[in-house]
């Protein structure tokens, strides 16, 4: 059976653990011909620093780019409040933005096309996605591992999926059972082709923007974002058919979220990192997420 990589580094330094994980997959991440990379950090607090992406960790991402001969990125996010300019400036980011002049793309005031999703009563609806991450021909979701208030944990799918959409977020979560059917359906449309999941300072309990610190001291990346977010869920303390929309993706073949099917890679084992995250208050009832002849939708 052909084994999925997926990078696991754990280390004193947030941009040297990235720099190592993207070096363990380097001969996975194709670059070749794409002129339109986006890189997607996490924003859904332009105030709470423990809530976002952190500029050295973008920074190693640049970096890895430059060295694979990639120009000008695209830089792009849509806050759940706020712009994301002002994000940018509150989260220390004007030295990286003087350094590397990516272009700035706030996806909530972007152009968009409308994707086809579900109601929490199941019934069809339409959002907007940003044409930026529709369009890229390379997208790289970049940010910090989370508990959640509704879909257990946001990792490298929901930072992509529900900051792609533009205006009002809330509107794709549609209770427990919609949000995962939602997250599922959004992966044909803006599933990252590189996940790099930040786990240097990682949340638990209230997530994704009220929760607690842990210094967990990791990295995780992966060209195949089911794995990278499953093993993440896992080393989390979630079991991967706990969470919906990783479960759905996996079972339809978007990426392989079973760690039999995984190659790890890195300087540490599974169990050496393994930690139990406290999950958000809800959790039990996030647990009821299961949607009778859910093939109907798939």
């Amino acid at each position: 059976m052909e084994k999925h990589r997926v990078a696991l580094i754990k280390g004193d330094d947030r941009y040297a653990n990235i720099r190592r994980a993207l070096e363990a997959i380097e001969e996975d991440i194709d670059l070749a011909g794409k002129q339109r990379i986006v890189v997607k950090p996490n924003f859904v607090s332009i105030r709470r620093s423990l809530a976002a992406t952190q500029p050295d960790a973008v920074r190693a991402v640049l970096d890895f780019l430059q060295e694979e001969g990639v120009g000008r990125v695209t830089l792009a996010e849509g806050p759940a409040m706020g712009s994301f300019q002002q994000g940018l400036k509150n989260h220390g980011y004007s030295r990286l933005l003087e350094e590397y002049d990516p272009e700035i793309v706030d996806l909530n005031k972007d152009e968009s096309v409308e994707v086809g999703l579900y109601t929490r009563s199941m019934q069809p609806m339409r959002l907007p996605v940003a044409r930026t991450i529709v369009e890229s021909d390379y997208r790289i979701s970049i940010g910090p591992p989370k508990t959640h208030d509704i879909a257990i944990v946001t990792l490298s799918l929901k930072n992509m999926a529900v900051g792609s959409l533009t205006g009002r977020k809330s509107r794709v979560h549609q209770g427990h059972q919609g949000i995962h059917l939602n997250l599922y359906k959004l992966a044909y449309h803006v599933a990252p082709e590189l996940s790099v999941i930040d786990g240097f300072r990682a949340m638990e309990g209230d997530g994704p923007v009220s929760g607690d610190p842990v210094e967990w001291r990791v990295a995780v990346a992966s060209t195949d974002f089911v794995a990278a977010d499953s093993l993440t869920a896992q080393l989390m303390g979630f079991d991967m058919e706990d969470v919906g929309y990783i479960y759905y993706c996996d079972l339809k073949g978007l990426g392989h979220g079973k760690r039999k099917a995984m190659e790890i890679v890195g300087n540490v084992t599974f169990e050496e990192v393994h930690r139990e995250f406290k999950p958000h208050r809800s959790y039990e009832r996030q647990l009821n997420w299961q949607i009778p002849n859910v093939e109907e939708y798939l």
